[in-house]
């Protein structure tokens, strides 16, 4: 996906007003998109910034993110040869309708998928087309082991072939061909026939219209990689240091439940007596000491990365994850959190709070999450594996001129998954005390940000262009977000509390992934921007 991470000028607040003003609810895709370089740069600033700002110090190099499981896709070719009969309607639409033609267009269609997957950003594995011509041949294709279906409807004027594919229940795309030649012949009979059945109104079961594409490989690539991140999120394994801990008492009530019932997680909780006792171990464990010190001494020795604490919470950091990566391996979780990460018990057992620990495991590729709190764990981890790369949870603020706010002390510095953002390293906010990430959030660059309800029955999202990364008395990483949508929309209808961000916009991804789920409803207030 493609990003704008130029440079903007800091916007005034009587700027901001303005143009909100001007724009009515919400900003036009085309203004947002197209930069805020007629932005006023005098006046008052949203923020005094008292650290260096990304323009004066760059990224540092990265390795990408570890990749998850592949998604298998199952392409599958649907034709009908034909033979001329007098004085008789015996041609149906399309172009498929000889051998071979379906032998070319099957031998396109299979170097056009091989490129698809070597150009994806995500790991695919295209299985062999299938070549269908009745319901027998087509429900045995899609019954294979596969994640995800691709139906290319070249023939078959009548649904049977079709009804068959879909019919297996697995995610399944169509695609025709309108303009870029061969006519296929679901072109004209996919709503109608296939979709409606003959009726008024959308009867197929197993597919809807956003499963139908023309003409557009990038519409397939954007889906796949919906259910790729989908694929890997569910089932998820969360390491509950603590037990589980919900901001809200609605979450508490509903999170556990519908982590499990509706994603498959499971949850393995570690007591705080059993998580102090391995930390225990490892700081008398000379090899493992060493390891932290090393690992501490090279991301203070990073050129945009300044330090404002004590170095000791640094090294109690890198301690506290080694026993946190090693009791993931030993139970295959690739998510954890502590409960009650706020409080004295925690900060007294790992001698400083966890933000920074939470931080370094989300730059790995792990995902884990202030509180254990399953509410904003479920997007982040979705979202880290559609966008393949980190998401940054954190408090939200009250939507105003149509300027968003978040903030938090656990923040990623890894935000476009590869490259490291210029980072101070300070105190946790709330306690003053420790190590925590205040990290200079890239000005320009577009992000998508996503609003869980606390009964989990909702998500919201927009997406969003980064104004300012200010140093306000606040959680120590922020963000002042611009948003393409219906500000005025979300004042009123925002549920929730804790929100995921992550660099990119990928709203309908998003959107995608929980249709495919079901049971949760999803509000995009970017949609008609």
């Amino acid at each position: 996906m493609a990003s704008d991470e130029h440079e903007v000028p800091r916007q005034s607040q009587q700027t901001l007003r303005a143009r909100s003003a001007a724009n009515g609810p919400g900003v036009s895709r085309r203004g947002f998109l197209g930069g805020l370089a007629g932005a006023a740069t005098g006046g008052v600033t949203l923020a005094s910034m008292a650290q260096p700002s990304a323009a004066q110090v760059e990224p540092v190099p990265g390795k990408p993110l570890p990749t998850g499981s592949p998604l298998r896709v199952k392409p599958i070719l649907t034709y009908l040869l034909l033979e001329r009969r007098e004085k008789t309607s015996w041609r149906k639409y399309g172009d498929l309708h000889s051998r071979e033609a379906v032998d070319r267009e099957a031998n396109r269609l299979k170097k056009d998928l091989a490129d698809l997957a070597s150009k994806s950003d995500f790991p695919m594995e295209i299985l062999p087309l299938a070549l269908v011509d009745n319901a027998a041949k087509g429900k045995a294709a899609a019954a294979g082991d596969c994640d995800a279906i691709v139906m290319f409807g070249g023939g078959g004027y009548w649904s049977d072939v079709p009804h068959a594919i879909a019919s297996a229940g697995k995610p399944t795309i169509m695609f025709l061909r309108h303009r870029t030649e061969p006519n296929y012949c679901q072109h004209v009979t996919a709503h109608i026939v296939f979709m409606r059945h003959w009726t008024d109104e959308r009867v197929e079961p197993n597919m809807d219209y956003d499963d139908i594409v023309v003409d557009e490989y990038e519409e397939i690539l954007w889906r796949l990689r919906a259910l790729y991140g989908l694929k890997n999120a569910k089932g998820t394994k969360m390491l509950a240091i603590g037990g589980l801990q919900h901001y809200s008492p609605v979450g508490s009530k509903h999170a556990p439940q519908h982590a499990q019932d509706v994603w498959g997680y499971r949850i393995e909780t570690i007591s705080s007596a059993d998580f102090a006792k391995r930390l225990a171990e490892a700081r008398a464990n000379g090899g493992v000491m060493e390891e932290a010190e090393r690992r501490a001494k090279d991301l203070l020795a990073q050129p945009n990365v300044t330090l404002q604490t004590e170095r000791k919470f640094v090294v109690n950091s890198f301690l506290a994850l080694r026993v946190c990566k090693d009791l993931m391996e030993e139970t295959g979780a690739t998510n954890f959190g502590f409960a009650g990460c706020m409080g004295r018990p925690v900060i007294e057992m790992l001698d400083t709070p966890p933000c920074l620990i939470l931080a370094l495991a989300n730059d790995e590729g792990y995902t884990a999450y202030c509180h254990a709190d399953l509410t904003h764990t479920l997007p982040g981890v979705l979202l880290r594996w559609i966008a393949g790369k980190p998401t940054f949870v954190c408090n939200s603020h009250f939507p105003h001129d149509g300027i968003y706010t978040v903030a938090h002390c656990a923040a990623p510095r890894k935000m476009n998954g590869e490259d490291y953002e210029p980072t101070t390293i300070m105190t946790h906010f709330e306690s003053d005390y420790g190590a925590a990430t205040k990290v200079e959030y890239r000005r320009g660059q577009i992000v998508t940000v996503v609003i869980p309800a606390l009964n989990c029955s909702k998500w919201q999202g927009f997406r969003g262009k980064i104004l300012d990364a200010p140093s306000r008395s606040a959680c120590r990483s922020q963000m002042d977000v611009e948003i393409d949508g219906n500000w005025r929309k979300l004042v009123t209808d925002q549920v929730g509390f804790h929100v995921q961000v992550v660099y990119g916009d990928y709203l309908r991804e998003v959107g995608y992934a929980l249709k495919k789920l079901g049971k949760i409803e999803w509000q995009n207030f970017s949609e008609n921007t």
